[in-house]
């Protein structure tokens, strides 16, 4: 216990709470910090200023981060015949139809990211009280459901990221790994910044971007200021 409240002691020291930090200037904080015997992962949480209970408030969608996530992701692909095999080439990890709803209806879900073409979505929604609350259900909004199937697995295997705003108004996502390049986590960091404020929706009023923070997986929070990242 000493041990950790020593390390906890150390990734805190030389934050500053109560100020706002240039982004340039918070990511080196956070890698910094980032000692964990593993390669941390760096999170970016926003507030935003909506109210995602209202259907003009909801703000989501994806985007490709210009430097991946640094962690492999598992992508599942509901698809037949031709589908099925244009997902397999394209570096799906599991494809199924009936067999892969039965599966995952059974508890069996081994993957980070769910494809599906249109003409599997009868089948597939079904699962929704299963895929929906882990943020895995096929949406054509995000682009999960489509028929290019290969374009869609290269992009989840190559960095796109799913964001959802929740019930708080937050909406967060992993921006890449302590070992990256801080210019590489700055410019993804700066991507994942300008797909949300694209995203924002006609509902919300005042300021958007209301407040930015940066940590690793073990390390403490770091606040950016929102005007060094982007205008809403």
């Amino acid at each position: 216990m000493a041990k950790i409240a020593k390390r906890t002691k150390s990734v805190r020291e030389g934050i500053d709470n109560t100020r706002l930090y240039d982004l340039t200037e918070a990511v080196s904080m956070v890698k910094e910090r980032a000692t964990a015997k593993f390669d941390e992962t760096i999170d970016v949480a926003m507030n935003l200023g909506v109210d995602p209970r209202h259907a003009d408030q909801m703000v989501r969608g994806v985007v490709s981060l210009p430097h991946g996530t640094g962690r492999s992701v598992r992508v599942a692909v509901f698809a037949r015949d031709a589908k099925a095999e244009e997902a397999r080439e394209a570096g799906a990890d599991i494809v199924g139809a009936e067999d892969l709803v039965e599966a995952v209806q059974g508890g069996q879900i081994d993957f980070d990211r769910c494809i599906a073409t249109p003409d599997m979505m009868p089948l597939v929604g079904r699962l929704g009280k299963v895929l929906g609350p882990r943020g895995l259900m096929p949406n054509p909004k995000v682009g999960t459901v489509t028929m290019d199937v290969k374009a869609a697995v290269g992009a989840s295997k190559g960095g796109a990221v799913e964001f959802r705003v929740e019930k708080a108004g937050i909406v967060h996502a992993g921006v890449g790994k302590a070992s990256f390049d801080a210019k590489a986590i700055e410019e993804n960091i700066r991507a994942f910044a300008d797909a949300v404020i694209k995203a924002k929706p006609t509902g919300a009023k005042g300021s958007y971007l209301k407040r930015i923070a940066l940590s690793s997986t073990m390390g403490s929070g770091v606040k950016v200021d929102p005007s060094t990242i982007g205008s809403a």
